[in-house]
Parts: C-alpha cells; sequence; structure tokens
C-alpha cells in the first residue's frame, strides 16, 4: 500500500482521483477547505486552508508516495478590470500554496523509493484565450515551476502537470451553469464534449503510478483536442 497526499480531495478532480487511488487499495490523505467530507474506505479528509500560515500536516505518516495538488481558480475578466491584487491572490492560491504543501512534505517524499508530485496547469498557458490572463499567469508559473523541479528532484521524485480544458466541476459551475452553456463549450473543442474530472483523475492516478516512472518535467494536456487540434 503506497500513502498519498490530495490536497483538495473533496470535489471535482481531487475527489475523482482519490477514489481511483483509494479503490486501488492505496492510502489517501485528502485535505478539504470549502467542501467538508467524511472519511472513506482508505480515504482521511483534514481540514487545510493552503493560505493560512499557522497550517500544518501533522496528520501525515514519515513517508509518502506522492502529492497532488488540486486547489485553483477561474476568475475571466478583461485584462484592464484586474487590479494587480487579484493576480496575487491566485498566485497565492495556485503557485505559493503548492510551493509551501512541497517544501513542508519534501522529507516524506524523499523517503520514499520513488515519489510523484502532480500539479495542474491549463491549456490557456499555451493556447492564449481572450479574458484568461489571471489565470494563465499563475497556472503558466506552475509549468516553470514543474520544470524547475523535475531536474532538481530527479532522480528521485518524478514533477508532472496537468493541463485540462474546461472540466465539469464545481470550479467551473458558473461557465456551464445550463445545457446551453455546456452544449457551446463543447462544440469549441475538437471531441465535441467538456471534460469530466474522471478524464483529469485517470491521468493524475497514471502519472502517481509506477507505470510513468521514466516521465519527468512533462506538461500533459487533457483538453479534448483543443491544444492540438484545429477544426
Amino acid at each position: 500500500m503506497k500513502h498519498y497526499l490530495i490536497i483538495g480531495a473533496s470535489s471535482g478532480i481531487g475527489q475523482s482521483l482519490a477514489r481511483i487511488l483509494a479503490n486501488d487499495g492505496q492510502q489517501v490523505h485528502g485535505t478539504y477547505n470549502k467542501h467538508p467530507a467524511n472519511d472513506e474506505e482508505n480515504i482521511t479528509y483534514h481540514a487545510l486552508d493552503v493560505l493560512d500560515e499557522s497550517a500544518d500536516l501533522d496528520f501525515l505518516p514519515d513517508t509518502l508516495d506522492g502529492l497532488v495538488y488540486c486547489p485553483g481558480s477561474i476568475n475571466l475578466k478583461p485584462f484592464h478590470r484586474i487590479k494587480p491584487d487579484a493576480f496575487m491572490q491566485d498566485f497565492n492560491l495556485q503557485v505559493v500554496g503548492a510551493i509551501k504543501i512541497i517544501q513542508a512534505v519534501l522529507p516524506k517524499l524523499k523517503a520514499s523509493e520513488q515519489a510523484s508530485i502532480v500539479l495542474f496547469s491549463t491549456v490557456a498557458v499555451q493556447m492564449g484565450f481572450n479574458f484568461h490572463a489571471q489565470v494563465a499567469t499563475s497556472k503558466g508559473a506552475i509549468e516553470g515551476l514543474t520544470r524547475a523541479l523535475s531536474a532538481e528532484f530527479a532522480p528521485k521524485i518524478r514533477v508532472n502537470a496537468i493541463a485540462p480544458s474546461l472540466t465539469d466541476t464545481p470550479l467551473a459551475a458558473k461557465l456551464l451553469s445550463n445545457d446551453e452553456k455546456k452544449e457551446a463549450n463543447a462544440k469549441r473543442h475538437p471531441l465535441q464534449k467538456i471534460g469530466t474530472p474522471e478524464d483529469i483523475a485517470e491521468m493524475a492516478a497514471f502519472l502517481l503510478s509506477d507505470k510513468s516512472n521514466w516521465v519527468s518535467g512533462q506538461i500533459f494536456h487533457v483538453d479534448g483536442g483543443m491544444s492540438a487540434i484545429k477544426n
């Protein structure tokens, strides 16, 4: 049995991933902030606010085989309407939060024979979309962090990131609040559908597993073909 830490495991992609790993017989240590959750078989949940300087991870075992950092935001506005503080709020949540968690658990990851870190970017970093400056700025930093840490942590710890397109999670609820919005967004993708949490979680599970033990420093575009195909 391996031990995995999922930051943001009580909803969306994090929740789907936690259940995939638990069903495979692995032990998941999940955290929640806005979406409280009850323990399940092979999953224990703990309250954690990554922006709280006093937050601790005392509940973790001495060895971790993997870390997944899921917290994120989708704030879409014209650039001229975004105040600098808004950029910093996103950066603190999505980048500084990830850095703090990685630094806190690094000794536990190093104690594993072969550990894996999975972070999350967005298709908007590569493609460039209207009104995505705020989210793309933070996620672009995540891609840089992924490559830098994969070099620094090799060969002991693998580091990869997943760059999804729009996925049907609570985070994207405002963009997919009715059938018309869902249909319009599905048509923007070559595969003509919206991603599900399971679509992204399955990739994350692969990157945590021994099946990907020769993969590091990569950004995986699980995006319905948006970043690679023109209709």
